[in-house]
């Protein structure tokens, strides 16, 4: 049985968590993900895709 799950729900996720168990300010959080929409219409953004799929193949190759 293989479980799909998108990146986006689970770093919305991993960053709720922070907010409420960390101590991650709401305004933090805010400027994350600002930084991320900049991030996404820069010139980086391909580079960062590539980044991204790769090491989601290869986790997704792991054997448990």
């Amino acid at each position: 049985m293989a479980l799909s799950i998108s990146a986006v729900v689970l770093l919305a996720i991993i960053v709720f968590l922070l907010v409420r168990k960390s101590g991650l300010k709401t305004g933090h959080a805010v400027i994350c993900v600002l930084l991320g929409f900049y991030l996404a219409s820069s010139s980086v953004a391909p580079t960062i895709t590539d980044l991204t799929s790769n090491v989601a193949g290869m986790i997704g190759q792991l054997k448990f």
